[in-house]
């Protein structure tokens, strides 16, 4: 029999963040004084988020062990009509899992940036801004109606953007968080108009009461139209998430965050606020599942997003933007899983992915500090002996990325794939061509910069813009600009070996619970007749050790060995053939370089279409229709009215007496005539 939740007990999960980042970021800044210290600042917030980790801890045991749920209203804030706006509790094996993940990364990453931050001047700043994150991402994931995931959503793209320029004064801080904000804007309206949608025709915002009328939704047409109006609103609740999770074309926002400093890159655009528009889509599956059409449009939008983004991936240079790429190829793939109604497997994969995304993040991080501030892959090598803890973790964490069998990766990603494959959807083939040569195009980027950066020639003494970049990336932690390479301080590494340890063994441990047993079953809505995948894949299923021992004879794992070997070979036997291959293939790997010329479009071709039209409304509305037709032009016709009447009201008697003789006689003569006028036209 299932148990009911402690709603005190829920309501400390994202209040013990939220009392941190208040605390750091009012007492611990300029703003109220600077009460208190550094010390005090990130002891503050860290409790916070470790009080907010042990009770979504134990929320878990209790869902998953007695069966435990809660849903309820806390707080009632107005009633429009029949509208009722709340705030309130979901919590099921959806919640309890996403609570998990979002307080273990961020009290990983919480420790981590004693060490990574501990000389910037915005300190505690930065703790409240991450604390403040947590509270965010939790409100939304917790939330049981619509308005409070708005609010979540909305809240973490504000922090978010608060976090990617938190170094204000670099211009490129600035403009990735314009960005940022910007794009999210267009994804976010898209959001608003499925929510509201979803008000007018249901009635309601609350999850359970909108699930229940999904069937009556369903067979309504978009007045107007011939669409159905349930995929006019799952679309629209889709574009919300490809601004938040950054699929094509709305990614262009992810890359450039990475202006931010590292640690909230782990935090945000790896494991937690990205993956916030995959979690809606599957909190969102009794609609989805009603739309096929909608399913096959988010399916062909993940596949695009997986492999060609992955592409990207090949050609960069950045440790942290390769890991971005990553990033975006990786939130492909649980796109193409919610497509293929594989929801349990899209959401497995988000928490697989947010631990050893995060991992290799930090450990990004952790090796930008033991370079002295470089971020160019071609200036490293050699790292394995100098930073041990951060070359195996590093290693493990790319293990887990390619999919190697027995590691937390590869049961998610083959899952993925299986999936895809099994279903029959439109644009199911493409999408399956597109995550299986995605295994490759992983296996070579990840293995790349691996390779660049542990093994082969020592070149971090070679680079020739070391010293003079006094405006890169990540200068700001604290850490002298000259020697050799050294191992990070102990509150780096452990976080990187705490998270390294579920990157390995996670999915080992979950994938029956999550994918063929109870776990998620009233959470998510698989309709097994019309999506076949998810039912396939549990005929397929005998167990994780088996399924381990199969993946050795896939063509998932044989690419991804290809993958490694052509990287081994291209970067470490062989190093002159990528520049070789670079000069026979410049149009392509220009293409490339230029990121398909996404950027450039939206710069030159949408912004100054947006302009054109703004600059068009100002002047032709603003100015001429309101200002000088509707405002000046009122004024003006009152002026001439009054100019003209003036002239009559001259002030002399007798004008006054002809205008009423005159009046008199124009009267009197109507009268008199009109009835003869009348006799003679009638005849």
């Amino acid at each position: 029999m299932s148990q009911t939740l402690s709603a005190a007990t829920l309501l400390a999960v994202p209040l013990a963040p939220l009392a941190g980042a208040v605390l750091a970021g009012i007492f611990g800044t300029t703003f109220g004084g600077n009460w208190i210290g550094r010390r005090l600042s990130h002891s503050l917030t860290i409790l916070g988020v470790l009080v907010a980790f042990v009770i979504s801890a134990m929320t878990l045991k209790s869902v998953a062990m007695d069966g435990a749920r809660f849903n309820d209203t806390l707080y009632t804030w107005m009633v429009v009509g029949g509208l009722k706006m709340e705030i309130g509790f979901l919590v099921d094996g959806l919640t309890a899992m996403m609570m998990c993940v979002v307080t273990f990364v961020s009290l990983m990453v919480h420790i981590y940036t004693i060490g990574y931050m501990e000389e910037d001047e915005g300190y505690n700043r930065f703790f409240a801004y991450i604390s403040l994150f947590t509270f965010s991402m939790l409100m939304l994931v917790m939330s049981n109606n619509m308005l409070q995931l708005f609010f979540g959503w909305e809240a973490v793209g504000l922090v978010s953007y608060l976090l990617i320029g938190f170094w204000f004064n670099k211009p490129t801080a600035i403009f990735a968080n314009m960005k940022a904000f910007l794009v999210n804007r267009v994804g976010d309206f898209g959001f608003i108009l499925g929510i509201g949608l979803l008000a007018a025709y249901a009635g309601t915002l609350n999850y359970t009461e909108v699930f229940a009328k999904s069937g009556d939704i369903a067979k309504m047409g978009f007045p107007g139209t011939d669409w159905m109006l349930i995929t006019v609103i799952c679309i629209c609740l889709f574009i919300g998430a490809m601004g938040k999770s950054a699929q094509f074309p709305l990614h262009v926002w992810l890359p450039d965050s990475m202006e931010g400093p590292t640690p909230i890159s782990a935090l945000i655009h790896a494991a937690t606020m990205v993956t916030a528009g995959i979690f809606m889509v599957a909190r969102m599956s009794p609609l989805f599942e009603w739309s096929d059409t909608a399913l096959s449009f988010i399916m062909v939008i993940g596949a695009i997003t997986a492999l060609f983004m992955g592409f990207l991936g090949i050609i960069q240079n950045d440790i942290k933007r390769v890991v971005a790429y990553s990033t975006l190829s990786q939130l492909g793939y649980m796109t193409v899983a919610l497509g293929a109604s594989a929801y349990s497997v899209a959401v497995f994969h988000l928490m697989t992915h947010a631990f050893f995304k995060a991992l290799l993040f930090l450990a990004a991080g952790s090796v930008i500090m033991g370079v002295h501030h470089n971020q160019d892959i071609r200036w490293m090598g050699g790292l394995r002996k100098y930073m041990p803890i951060t070359w195996i973790t590093a290693l493990l964490g790319s293990l887990a990325l390619i999919g190697t069998p027995l590691f937390a990766g590869f049961y998610s990603k083959d899952s993925i794939i299986e999936a895809v494959h099994a279903s029959h959807l439109t644009g199911a083939g493409f999408a399956h061509f597109a995550v299986l040569a995605g295994v490759f195009v992983t296996a070579f980027y990840s293995f790349r910069m691996y390779f660049l950066v542990f093994h082969g020639k020592e070149r971090y003494d070679q680079n020739p813009d070391a010293h003079h970049d006094e405006h890169h990336d990540d200068h700001h932690h604290g850490h002298d600009d000259h020697g050799k390479p050294h191992e990070s301080p102990w509150v780096v590494t452990a976080p990187l070996i705490l998270l390294a340890i579920p990157s390995v063994v996670i999915g080992f441990i979950t994938i029956q619970p999550m994918l063929f047993g109870d776990f998620l079953k009233d959470a998510i809505v698989v309709n097994a007749d019309k999506h076949p995948a998810m039912a396939a894949l549990g005929q397929m299923f005998h167990g994780a050790a088996q399924m381990a021992l199969h993946g050795l004879m896939t063509a998932p794992f044989w690419l991804a060995v290809a993958g490694v070997v052509t990287a081994w070979y291209m970067y470490l036997v062989n190093p002159a053939l990528p520049a070789a291959i670079k000069r026979r293939v410049e149009p392509i790997y220009t293409l490339l370089e230029n990121k398909y010329y996404m950027d450039w479009f939206n710069e030159n071709v949408l912004a100054r279409a947006a302009r054109g039209l703004g600059t068009g409304l100002w002047k032709g509305g603003d100015e001429k229709m309101i200002d000088g037709a509707l405002v000046n032009g009122s004024w003006k016709l009152v002026g001439w009215v009054s100019s003209v009447v003036r002239k009559v009201q001259t002030g002399y008697i007798y004008h006054y007496a002809l205008a009423m003789i005159m009046g008199i006689f124009i009267l009197i003569s109507y009268f008199a005539t009109w009835p003869m006028i009348k006799e003679l036209l009638s005849k």
